[in-house]
């Protein structure tokens, strides 16, 4: 079911006049957002339509533009994700681990993205590896699943890493599993300092590198006794980490990867109204027990807000850390199980495939008739107003599919739930001869 507001309606109301205002400061990566969001789901990127043999109704559908920015976009890509995920989910509770920059180095991770993100995944893996491999706490090799979010709640620039770390490793001789305590993982105090000092060193060695830029408010850093008096700052501040409780088991694991793995900056469900140029959302306020607030901004700043977190070209934002990297995972995942005396065990179904015409007309126009719907390409058409080499771009992920009959159903007019759908949704892209 469409949501009644979604965050491409404000894109496509408002993207022109903020791409006019902010012409000198709009960057590539955010104009290819803003147009590929426009484009998602219109006849801009080509489609397919379903016909009924019976009754001529026709059904239009528009190709997604698969930006990973984009709230519609990010489904299918969860589900698969998931899907390859599940084999490497071992049978231990697991820990949620959350590692925050204060609101000083946000400022330099703003303008330096691909340099300070990396840093910051970077920091949070030695940070696991150095206290974990410590004897005196836990002694073994951990491993963990890193994702990097960039917004807190009323989309302001906040980036943190939600880390998914198994409770327990494998022993320096790699022939013991080692559990951590009940209900603890590592003392958050020492994984704070040990995170902070990491980081900060290779923040410092970014610098004397030139990796770093300072525009605007930051140009005064460009000075070498400026930005050392910057990190003095930052060395002298508690860093947050934040370490939940152990979930139940790798079922809830799966669940609730799938709620942080692919989140953009806002949900279209968030949104609440477009009225007179302005934007309504719901937030939670977690300083009042997570209450549910409504925040109203105007959609130039809600705009802004949004393309805060667009992430460089090619830059990872979900990693592999410790016993779980690309490198080696699979095999120090089967010495895992060995260690557990644990089989390999597949808690998720397989993803949808990716086209999958025939069940979305089963669903709505089974009404019993016995004739074919047939499903055909749609030829692409001109992409919207402003930059179009997002949508370009994104139409090329999305060859048009041959036209292909499907199963063997058909509507009548009066009781197929395409036509009343049709009839009751204004917005629905289904249109009757």
């Amino acid at each position: 079911m469409r949501p009644m507001l979604e965050v491409a309606d404000i894109v496509r109301q408002h993207g022109p006049a903020y791409r006019q205002a902010h012409a000198a400061h709009l960057g590539r990566t955010e104009r290819r957002v803003l147009a590929a969001i426009e484009a998602c789901r219109t006849p801009a990127l080509g489609g397919h339509s379903e016909h009924c043999t019976d009754c001529g109704l026709v059904r239009y559908a528009y190709n997604s533009c698969r930006n990973r920015h984009c709230p519609k976009c990010q489904g299918l890509a969860r589900a698969e994700w998931l899907a390859a995920r599940q084999a490497e989910l071992l049978p231990v509770p697991y820990f949620h681990v959350v590692f925050t920059m204060p609101a000083a180095a946000a400022d330099i991770a703003f303008h330096n993205k691909a340099s300070v993100y990396a840093i910051l995944f970077h920091a949070a893996a030695e940070a696991l590896h150095s206290v974990a491999a410590d004897p005196r706490y836990l002694g073994a090799e951990v491993g963990a699943i890193a994702v990097l979010h960039s917004w807190g709640q009323t989309l302001q620039h906040h980036p943190h890493l939600h880390c998914i770390v198994p409770a327990g490793g494998i022993s320096p001789d790699q022939s013991r599993w080692i559990a951590c305590r009940p209900g603890f993982f590592l003392p958050v105090r020492l994984l704070s300092r040990r995170f902070r000092d990491v980081f900060l060193q290779h923040l410092a060695a970014a610098f004397s590198k030139g990796e770093l830029r300072f525009p605007g408010t930051l140009a005064t850093l460009v000075d070498p006794a400026a930005f050392a008096t910057r990190l003095d700052a930052l060395a002298g501040l508690d860093w947050v980490i934040y370490a939940k409780p152990p979930f139940a088991g790798p079922e809830q694991v799966l669940g609730y990867l799938g709620r942080y793995t692919h989140r953009v900056a806002i949900a279209n469900s968030r949104l609440v109204d477009l009225d007179d140029g302005r934007v309504s959302f719901t937030w939670k306020d977690y300083r009042q027990d997570a209450k549910t607030k409504v925040m109203t901004l105007p959609a130039d700043e809600f705009i802004r807000r949004f393309l805060q977190h667009t992430l460089p070209d090619g830059f990872h934002r979900i990693r592999h850390i410790g016993f779980l990297a690309n490198r080696h995972r699979t095999a120090k995942l089967a010495l895992c199980r060995e260690l557990l005396a644990a089989p390999l065990v597949r808690y998720l179904m397989t993803p949808p495939p990716r086209f999958a015409i025939s069940a979305a007309i089963s669903e709505t126009a089974d009404c019993g008739a016995g004739q074919d719907v047939s499903c055909r390409a749609l030829e692409l058409r001109g992409s919207p107003k402003g930059p179009a080499s997002g949508a370009r771009r994104a139409t090329k992920a999305h060859p048009t599919h041959p036209i292909t009959p499907v199963r063997s159903i058909s509507c009548r007019r009066q009781s197929c739930r395409i036509a009343q759908r049709c009839a009751s949704d204004p917005r629905s892209s289904l249109h009757s001869p």
